[in-house]
């Protein structure tokens, strides 16, 4: 079967042809460059109403096709600028009608994911898709891509390309900002914004724009503004990483073209000991071919037509429902022989001090991040770990005992816990047997908040299980707050931890931690928080 796909959720108006066979005939495309400002719905429409014909006519040049040999016509339903999005669906109804061919319309998002493993080895990846409109960090788990981390306001293109608007360098931010970067290694400080694997760009595009008004040379802000998103978006693929344990991890999207992102994701991979996969340039920004390749994919008579050929500007990843088959990877990631976990956060280390098992978490440098930059989170994150896990036995919240705090080496000295992870006693326990533990997880996090702690990284991973009663460890983005923003944003995340580890029963077992928990405001926060997800 041989597919053309339509792509024109935004600026970029791409043709490509695929067959099923997982060849690419044929990749074509064209971008609308504004004279000032950003992009404009309406412009961007007219821009696919001028190219989508011609574009046409060059793929079946390039694949040596007629357009009688077209099988199966696919589009970009969303996620994207709703007056684009219904130009491409039209032009791609009157191609199917015309051909008497069936139509599918797809997600844009899984487009990046799928073009990115069918043009790389990519199995099984941890994907980060970085573009104007969209952050995420995309898993496959249970018969969808999850999103387990992303932007909780802008994202990181649509960052870039403002700050270069609003410092008079234009449109598109990207490439102009990696060149002036280049020619400095100094930096500033910047916010650092990251709350568990989600993380937030409004803060630092501000203060950069306001540094650059104050004077703070032009290099100089350019670098330390990239130099720092780009910390952050590799700390949350890390922690990602930790998290689900994958081997693989693929970058793909327009903001993919930067060099130093390329090279601070792979300097992580390699510390890491995973893989490290991008497609060639031309298919991590905007194209058709990926638009084909999940028709192909997904197609199905029960899901074409005309009828189904609707757009939704606010298409998430995660509301499609993966019906073709995505092969699991099951390599076993090797790590040094003393380290029993390699965290985001830090080198876990099992071995014994004063007689006693223990456990030391070494904060080991992040060779990803600018040495100034990575010395000052390392040490106040060791800082505040410890005064953390401390202030948690003053309110009957069980934490690991504490050695010894070494802030030379960044590393401290624990107690070594025997249990299991309730990541583990939720795969290894039926789910009808968990209510009363997660209604007493409820509680000790209630008590923790009360007392102004905020976690930061409540995963499954991070809470362990002994005697039937939660201790937690791992407090490395935590700090002190009474904001109710900081208690909601903090269920969120275990929230999300549960719906990528257990997605069929996350819901039920959520609202367990909310009984215990037992806040109505709290709950309100949280369904708040959850709706600044993009499109939601």
């Amino acid at each position: 079967m041989i597919c053309l796909g339509i792509e024109g959720t935004a600026e970029k108006t791409g043709i490509g042809i695929v067959d099923s066979e997982g060849n690419i005939l044929a990749t074509c495309g064209d971008q609308l460059y504004p004279e000032v400002g950003g992009i404009h719905p309406r412009e961007a429409a007219n821009f696919h109403v001028e190219h989508i014909v011609p574009l046409i006519r060059d793929a079946l040049d390039e694949s040596n096709l007629e357009l009688t040999d077209i099988d199966l016509v696919s589009f970009a339903k969303g996620p994207g600028l709703g007056p684009a999005l219904r130009t491409i669906a039209t032009a791609a109804r009157s191609l199917s009608q015309m051909l008497d061919v069936p139509l599918i319309g797809v997600n844009h998002c899984i487009g990046h994911v799928e073009i990115g493993k069918l043009t790389t080895d990519a199995t099984d990846p941890l994907t980060i898709y970085t573009s104007g409109g969209n952050t995420q960090i995309i898993s496959y788990e249970s018969g969808r891509y999850r999103i387990i981390g992303e932007t909780l306001d802008i994202a990181i293109g649509n960052c870039l390309d403002q700050f270069s608007r609003d410092i008079g360098l234009g449109h598109p931010g990207g490439p102009v900002v990696e060149k002036h970067a280049s020619n400095t290694d100094e930096l500033i400080s910047l916010p650092y914004v990251v709350k568990g694997m989600d993380l937030s760009f409004s803060g630092i595009l501000t203060s950069a724009i306001n540094k650059y008004n104050n004077g703070v040379d032009l290099d100089i802000v350019c670098n330390s503004f990239q130099q720092t998103c780009f910390s952050m978006l590799c700390e949350v693929t890390e922690r990602a990483l930790s998290y689900t344990g994958k081997d693989e991890v693929l970058l793909c999207g327009g903001v993919a073209a930067n060099k130093t992102l390329r090279q601070m994701l792979k300097t992580m991979c390699d510390d890491h000991y995973v893989d490290f996969y991008m497609p060639d340039m031309k298919y991590c920004g905007d194209n058709g071919s990926m638009i084909a390749q999940v028709g192909l994919l997904s197609y199905n008579e029960n899901n074409v037509g005309i009828e189904n050929s609707y757009i939704n500007p606010k298409y998430r990843t995660d509301q499609v429902e993966v019906t073709w088959d995505i092969p699991r990877n099951t390599h076993n990631i090797k790590l040094p022989l003393d380290i029993i976990d390699k965290g985001a956060e830090a080198d876990i280390i099992d071995t014994t001090w004063d007689s006693k098992r223990v456990v030391i978490k070494k904060r080991i440098k992040k060779n990803y991040r600018p040495t100034q930059l990575d010395d000052k989170i390392r040490s106040m994150r060791t800082k505040e770990e410890a005064r953390l896990i401390h202030d948690c036995k003053k309110h009957d919240i069980r934490t690991p005992y504490i050695y010894m705090v070494d802030l030379e080496n960044k590393q401290l000295i624990l107690e070594y816990i025997d249990a299991d992870s309730l990541k583990d006693t939720i795969n290894n326990n039926p789910i009808n047997r968990l209510g009363d533990l997660f209604i007493n997880t409820g509680r000790s996090i209630r008590r923790m908040h009360d007392a102004g702690i905020i976690h930061g990284d409540l995963t499954t991973s991070n809470i362990l299980v002994m005697d039937d009663r939660p201790v937690f460890i791992d407090f490395g983005l935590g700090k002190y707050s009474s904001l109710v923003e900081d208690f909601g944003t903090d269920l969120l995340v275990f929230k999300k931890s549960l719906s990528t580890i257990i997605p069929q029963y996350s819901d039920k077992l959520f609202s367990y931690i909310l009984d215990g928990y037992d806040n109505d405001n709290v709950n309100k926060k949280i369904d708040e928080i959850e709706r600044r997800g993009r499109y939601l």
